[in-house]
């Protein structure tokens, strides 16, 4: 399923509500990205102890924790934050 559908679920959560809580209840949902696939779970599991306050909160948490099989060519851009748990490209000065 594509993020947007599977973080859609996140609506009808109750909140607040920790990564553990929302990895029990979506941690099974397997997304559908560009370049593969993975669960919620293995994207939420790169955050450690979040308390989400609301749908949008972990919305944008997972939106920020999919590896880069979310992503077209990694290290297009030095500008972009490194992803959860992951080494980003050195900047470089022009």
């Amino acid at each position: 399923m594509k993020l947007t559908e599977a973080t859609a679920a996140f609506d009808t959560h109750s909140y607040p509500a920790t990564t553990a809580e929302m990895i029990e209840d979506y941690g099974e949902m397997e997304l559908n990205l560009p370049n593969g696939t993975e669960t919620m779970g293995d994207a939420l599991g790169r955050l450690d102890g979040e308390t989400f306050e609301s749908a949008e909160e972990a919305r944008m948490a997972a939106y920020s924790a999919v590896s880069s099989k979310a992503i077209g060519r990694k290290g297009y851009s030095d500008r972009d934050p490194a992803l959860p748990g992951e080494e980003g490209p050195d900047p470089l000065s022009i």
